[in-house]
């Protein structure tokens, strides 16, 4: 299909929660790189939003996803699923905890941390359920996590939202503060992404941590665009020295095959059988994606790779930043960084998109996000800055800026 008719089709049959679209489709990629019908190069550095973290068309990972097709991709949770089970003992292995649920997306994961926070204490004969989320917040698009989220234009159209959820600036006094004899846990993300690549101090966090020991809370982080290397360790939490009783993940497990978990300890893991569930969550083909993304990551040593990259590219862009001084700040962790403009920046990022470098717009629109797949090499990094420098200047040029 033509790109307008496409665009025609979309604009008459799909529900329109995406706003006008950057004027692109692509029909294939290939490691950083993906490509339109007129075969046009795009580098790519948002990664379909923190997701295809082993880029595009890995011929290891296509090998093993056409293997699992060919054999079966569905059957039910009624049953045994091989890899199902064998992606929970991998992940177990790989991180500190002990029991593992499958479902569909980050929002999924989030709601069942959430129901596992209430279903706890619950078997404790407590009645305990308010969590304590952060302003500036994301978790999740669902009538709950958007609740936890803690970003009102992200509320308003659907209130009143769900009860439970308390929304407090990341302070420790004021959390402190919003505990009371209700509160279950503290929910956060260690890099607020779509809040504009916002990163939470080590001593800020490992004082909340103390703070819900202290007050018999549970500790819950959200590793949904964090986790699976993006921040330079397989789970962003590991770099904060401390264990949360839960933690939530989903986007780069799957590569681009729709999967999401939530990961416990052994001792919160109260949910029992009919009290929880999914009927794709877990399935053969979801698992065995996740499986092979997980053994890829070993053996091709991803994570040391987004370390070096991760300092190549912050360096580039502070130099960018001194050149240009409307470019305020360059912030992140790993490879998932955000550059703060000190304008709105969606015609910047469409103006970068159409030029050839993809890229994102976030915390209330004036952050571009960079989040290249994880074995992008100096090469890419090279050319995506020279398209971004080119670009940012003829916009300041133009008195855009």
């Amino acid at each position: 299909m033509k790109l307008d008719e496409i665009i025609s089709y979309d604009s008459q049959y799909y529900v329109n929660v995406f706003g006008s679209r950057i004027p692109l489709a692509f029909v294939r990629g290939k490691g950083c790189i993906l490509y339109d019908s007129q075969n046009k190069e795009y580098l790519d550095f948002i990664s379909g939003i923190s997701v295809c973290n082993l880029g595009h068309s890995h011929p290891k990972f296509v090998a093993a996803l056409k293997e699992q097709i060919e054999k079966l991709i569905h059957t039910s949770s009624l049953f045994y699923i091989e890899p199902q089970a064998l992606l929970a003992k991998k992940l177990a292995e790989v991180s500190k905890f002990d029991k593992v649920f499958f479902c569909n997306s980050g929002a999924e994961a989030n709601e069942a941390a959430i129901k596992l926070v209430r279903n706890y204490f619950y078997k404790k004969g407590l009645s305990k359920y308010k969590i304590i989320t952060l302003e500036n917040s994301f978790h999740g698009r669902t009538l709950a996590t958007t609740a936890a989220t803690g970003q009102k234009k992200y509320q308003k159209p659907f209130e009143p939202m769900p009860e439970g959820f308390i929304n407090v600036e990341a302070d420790i006094e004021k959390i402190k503060n919003a505990i009371d004899d209700k509160t279950a846990a503290v929910m956060i993300e260690l890099v607020q992404a779509e809040g504009g690549i916002k990163v939470l101090s080590k001593e800020f966090v490992q004082k909340l941590y103390s703070l819900c020991k202290e007050h018999g809370l549970l500790f819950v982080i959200d590793e949904v665009q964090t986790g699976i290397g993006r921040c330079g360790s397989l789970f962003c939490f590991e770099q904060y020295d401390i264990t949360p009783d839960i933690i939530t993940l989903a986007k780069g497990l799957g590569n681009g095959v729709p999967i999401g978990a939530m990961l416990c300890k052994k001792e919160v893991a109260t949910f029992e059988p009919g009290e929880h569930g999914s009927t794709f969550g877990g399935n053969l083909l979801a698992t065995r994606a996740a499986l092979e993304v997980l053994k890829i990551i070993e053996e091709e040593n991803i994570i040391e790779n987004v370390n070096k990259m991760s300092t190549y590219l912050k360096q580039k862009l502070l130099e960018l930043k001194k050149e240009f001084d409307f470019i305020t700040d360059v912030r992140g962790l790993g490879l998932l960084i955000g550059v703060e403009f000190s304008f709105p920046v969606k015609d910047l990022v469409k103006e970068l998109a159409l030029t050839g470098l993809l890229t994102s717009s976030c915390g209330g629109g004036n952050v571009i996000r960079f989040a290249p797949p994880l074995i992008v090499q100096k090469t890419h990094i090279d050319k995506a800055l020279e398209i971004f420098k080119d670009v940012v200047k003829r916009y300041a040029d133009m008195g855009r800026a």
